[in-house]
């Protein structure tokens, strides 16, 4: 079905291929899953399917890239819109109407297919991915599951063969990545789709894959089947990470297989235990009092309690819409209080100057771009000194310790997603403030760009600061929270050490934990830790 033949691509600025040499074949009706290092190509892959590649992103293509028999040099994404459809990571960037079934229409639309044609593959579609119930609803008032399988739906009602999508459970909750992944299952083993995903939640799709494509810099690109593919790529989910540590093979990709091969495992940690994590104290940074927030017509909090302590790494976890992003808001006086109370160092975040409040609190958006508005690094660092009122080349100091090696003229829109997100985290940090906020912080990042965030917010918790993350991420929770809130309809349902939290929860449980279970095992660290590995 896809065609790579001898496909390199170059882009003007840089001195090397992001691709080089990709020879394969993607066959029809299969769900082959990207893996790879940030920067080694998978979204300038999956734009090559598309015709964006390079006919809008730009870059020299060599080679040829064939899909469905047609050649992507020769045919723009238009000409490919009824054989390729593609979904990126963020579904509201990619609507163009107000309700989910004017935008599963609006591609048909564009074509010029039949009004007969058009009503009847909305209802199919419809019924497919579970969306006649919310046929009429805006698309802003969905959940994130729920605007994910629209956008997917919006393109499956043109009847693509091929879909191509970009970190499709990047920012959902785990719950909705199911319900996103389990809609995948369907088209490749119902409809004969053939689907090509990049993700760096490997943990949650690599189970899925019929086979498994590894781009890793300067190496030939690996296609094979998942198992054989995992077994030396660099970048892999706890899973297999454990089985490789316990030498199973082969190597397990689900929670369920390796669980058939873990009873020898358990019984040697038998009686062992992960050592105790310290319990920070002190008087509170920060506290909610029966806090509520209404937004619009939405209670989007009700009556929360929380302290948050000097030292102390707290992760806030909960499905889209739960209110997360809400009471980070709150904190550096986004949203003002229906009622109850919010302080932070003494004051009232919404009464308080922002020249004030961010040497009290910073938030790292979602998207760190919403940060960062300069031209180049050392405009971003510029402005960030100013701002706090510190002394030139503040920033840029912390930028250098965060991240080293980036160049002044760099803008900050040609940095990797990991590389934006340190950026932004030294813009906050310039002004020292005792509170951190950030929310979905590993949204984009793969393993050892979140292996280096986890070792800045560790060391920021030991220097004194107060961290609280919003996140989807449970691998995250597990490895670096000392303490873990669920939060459910805006209220926080449970509030405890990390351990005893995701292990009572079977959704927020990180993979060995479920693995290990009953031990109290959380991550591959602590096992090979207690077995002298």
């Amino acid at each position: 079905m896809i065609t790579f033949e001898q496909v390199s691509v170059r882009y003007a600025d840089s001195a090397e291929p992001v691709l080089r040499n990709v020879d394969l074949t993607v066959p029809e009706g299969e769900l082959c899953l990207l893996v790879g290092p940030s920067g080694s190509g998978k979204s300038t892959l999956l734009g090559t399917v598309s015709g964006l590649v390079p006919h809008f992103t730009g870059g020299v293509l060599h080679g040829r890239v064939t899909v469905g028999g047609r050649d992507t040099r020769e045919h723009r994404p238009r000409e490919l819109a009824d054989l390729v459809g593609t979904v990126g990571q963020d579904p509201l960037a990619q609507f163009v109407t107000d309700t989910v079934e004017d935008e599963l229409a609006y591609g048909m639309e564009s074509l010029g297919l039949p009004g007969d044609v058009m009503r009847r593959r909305v209802e199919e579609t419809l019924d497919l991915l579970g969306l006649a119930d919310l046929r009429d609803r805006a698309l802003g008032a969905l959940s994130g599951g729920q605007q994910q399988r629209v956008a997917i739906g919006s393109v499956l009602t043109v009847h693509p063969r091929v879909l191509v999508l970009d970190e499709p459970t990047s920012a959902l909750d785990p719950g909705a990545a199911e319900e996103v992944l389990a809609v995948l299952q369907r088209l490749v083993h119902d409809l004969g789709t053939t689907v090509l995903m990049a993700e760096h939640r490997l943990e949650r799709v690599v189970q899925y894959a019929d086979r498994v494509l590894l781009l890793n810099p300067g190496a030939e690109p690996v296609l094979g089947e998942p198992a054989e593919v995992m077994a030396h790529s660099p970048v892999h989910p706890p899973v297999v990470a454990l089985g490789r540590l316990a030498g199973w093979r082969p190597l397990p990709l689900s929670v369920r297989d390796a669980r058939r091969k873990a009873a020898p495992l358990r019984a040697e940690l038998d009686g062992r235990a992960p050592a105790a994590a310290g319990t920070p104290d002190g008087a509170p940074i920060a506290a909610t009092d029966r806090l509520a927030v209404r937004r619009g017509p939405v209670q989007a909090l009700r009556g929360v309690d929380l302290a948050l302590r000097p030292g102390e790494i707290t992760a806030l976890m909960g499905r889209n819409g739960a209110g997360k992003s809400t009471l980070l808001g709150s904190l550096v006086g986004l949203h003002a209080p229906t009622s109850g109370s919010v302080t932070v160092g003494g004051r009232t975040p919404h009464r308080t100057r922002p020249a004030e409040l961010i040497r009290h609190v910073g938030l790292v958006p979602q998207d760190p771009r919403d940060l960062l508005y300069g031209e180049t690094v050392a405009a971003e660092c510029a402005a960030a000194d100013t701002d706090a009122g510190a002394a030139p080349g503040s920033c840029r100091a912390l930028v250098e310790r965060l991240l080293p090696g980036v160049a002044d003229a760099t803008h900050p829109r040609d940095l990797s997603e990991g590389q934006r997100l340190t950026l932004a985290l030294a813009v906050v940090l310039t002004a020292r403030p005792p509170l951190l906020l950030l929310d979905e912080p590993t949204r984009g990042l793969d393993y050892a760009a979140k292996a280096r965030l986890v070792q800045i917010l560790r060391s920021l918790a030991a220097e004194g600061h107060a961290v609280l993350l919003a996140t989807h991420d449970v691998e995250l929770a597990a490895e670096l929270a000392h303490r873990t809130l669920i939060l459910a309809e805006g209220e926080i349902v449970a509030d405890g050490p990390t351990a005893e939290v995701v292990v009572s929860s079977p959704a927020f449980a990180p993979q060995v934990a479920k693995v290990l279970a009953p031990g109290p095992w959380l991550t591959v660290q602590q096992v090979a830790k207690a077995l002298g590995a």
